[in-house]
C-alpha cells in the first residue's frame, strides 16, 4: 500500500484537510497518531452509550454530538498527524482504519438502534450494510490500487455531519416528550429504510463496474474463470 493513490473526492475533502492540518501542526509532541486513534474509538463508544440513554433523556442527544465531534477528530487527525510530521504508516495505518471504522461504525449503529428514534433491526442492517460497502473499499483499494476515503462524494465526516444535525432537529422537537417520540419513530425509520436502500443500489452499481473494469484490464483470466463456472 506504499504506493497507493488516494482518492479524495468527497464535499468536505479540501477544508477538512486545512483544518486538520492546522489542527496537527499545533499538536504537542508528546502526542502521536496512536493516542488519536484510541480517541476516535473512546468518541464512539460514547457516541453510542449517549444515542441508548436518550430513551430516558432527549438530552443525551448533546453529548451525542459533542462526541461524534470528538469522533471525528480522533478518528480524522491521527492519519494527518503522521503526514504533518513525516511519519507516515502505510501498512499500519492502513490496516488500523479499517479495523477502526467497522468497529465505531457498529457501536454508533447499535446505539442508535437501541434509541427510541429507529428500531433496532434497521440499524443492524444500516450496519451490516456499511460495513459491506467498507469491504468492498478495502478489495477496490488492494485490487486497483487506491486508497478511497469514500464512496463519491460521501464520507463518514458527511455522516457525522448529518447525524448532528438531525440530533439538533430533535432537540428542537415538541416540548411534551410522549408526543414527540410518538411522532419522530417512523419518520426515522422510513428514511433509514430508504438510506438501506441507497446503499443497495451503490453496492449494486460498484460491483458491477468493478466487475467491468476487472474484465477490461485481465480479458483473457476474466473469460477463465467464466467458463469455469
Amino acid at each position: 500500500m506504499e504506493t497507493a493513490k488516494r482518492e479524495m473526492t468527497f464535499l468536505l475533502a479540501e477544508p477538512e484537510r486545512r483544518v486538520l492540518t492546522a489542527l496537527a501542526r499545533r499538536v504537542p509532541r508528546a502526542l502521536r497518531s496512536n493516542h488519536f486513534t484510541a480517541l476516535g474509538v473512546l468518541a464512539a463508544m460514547g457516541t453510542g452509550v449517549a444515542y441508548a440513554f436518550t430513551g430516558m433523556n432527549p438530552a443525551w442527544l448533546w453529548a451525542a454530538s459533542a462526541m461524534l465531534a470528538l469522533n471525528w477528530l480522533g478518528d480524522s487527525l491521527d492519519g494527518t498527524l503522521a503526514r504533518v510530521r513525516n511519519q507516515q504508516r502505510p501498512k499500519y495505518g492502513y490496516y488500523i482504519d479499517h479495523i477502526v471504522d467497522a468497529f465505531n461504525t457498529a457501536v454508533i449503529g447499535i446505539g442508535i438502534g437501541l434509541s427510541p428514534y429507529v428500531s433496532l433491526e434497521l440499524a443492524l442492517l444500516l450496519v451490516v450494510l456499511y460495513l459491506t460497502l467498507s469491504i468492498n473499499v478495502y478489495l477496490e483499494s488492494s485490487v486497483f490500487g487506491v486508497f478511497k476515503i469514500a464512496y463519491g462524494i460521501f464520507c463518514p465526516t458527511e455522516v457525522r455531519i448529518l447525524l448532528v444535525l438531525c440530533n439538533l432537529l430533535l432537540l428542537g422537537g415538541p416540548l411534551v416528550w410522549h408526543e414527540f417520540a410518538r411522532g419522530v419513530p417512523p419518520v426515522a425509520n422510513t428514511t433509514v429504510a430508504l438510506f438501506c436502500a441507497a446503499l443497495l443500489s451503490l453496492m449494486a452499481v460498484r460491483f458491477g463496474k468493478n466487475l467491468h473494469t476487472l474484465a477490461r484490464l485481465e480479458p483473457q483470466a476474466f473469460r477463465l474463470q467464466q467458463r469455469g463456472r
